[in-house]
């Protein structure tokens, strides 16, 4: 599965730390597209966050299930038709941490409420509903405006709204060849 980027601290202007035996997480997250061609976004608002839905997997879950899961829980939706457009890489070398994500695309078959994590209730979450263009501007907008919180700093976060920009201008550009 092609890997279509790898975030670093240089992507932020920050200098490359050699990582020693760095902590790894695997993640599934994408885009979930409605019935009005909209996608959701997880806006985590005590933190001025947008980004896509998605998270860790879980022992012994597969990918494809672990993104079901999620986005169930962070927008109360089910989906179908789910396919792989492909990963992307976090390398936090201030951090000595990598994630890789599996970076999926759905349609969405129903919507009810969401069953956010205390995490995600504590941050402000809700999830909004809006095109491809303006979930990318509503990303790239927050960069410079983002505040930590208990669970996360702006260092973290900033890999997270970067990546999932990164993951909109990906997908963007493959529906425009196709």
């Amino acid at each position: 599965m092609k890997c279509f980027k790898i975030l670093t601290d240089e992507d932020f202007g920050l200098e490359i730390k050699e990582m020693d035996n760095p902590r790894t997480r695997t993640a599934a997250r994408g885009i979930i597209i409605n019935s009005e061609g909209k996608i959701a976004v997880l806006n985590k608002q005590n933190k001025n966050e947008y980004k896509l839905v998605g998270g860790g997997i879980d022992d012994e879950e597969l990918p494809d299930q672990a993104f079901k899961r999620e986005v169930l829980e962070e927008a109360g939706a089910r989906i179908k038709n789910v396919w792989l457009l492909g990963m992307i890489e976090e390398q936090k070398s201030q951090d000595n941490f990598k994630q890789t994500s599996y970076v999926y695309v759905a349609d969405v078959v129903s919507v009810e409420e969401p069953n956010y994590t205390q995490k995600e209730i504590d941050e402000g979450s809700r999830t909004i509903w809006v095109t491809v263009d303006e979930a990318m501007d509503l990303i790239k907008n927050c960069e410079d405006k983002l505040i930590g919180s208990k669970y996360e700093d702006v260092y973290h976060t900033k890999f997270i709204v970067r990546r999932d920009y990164e993951i909109l201008k990906y997908y963007k550009k493959q529906t425009e060849l196709n």
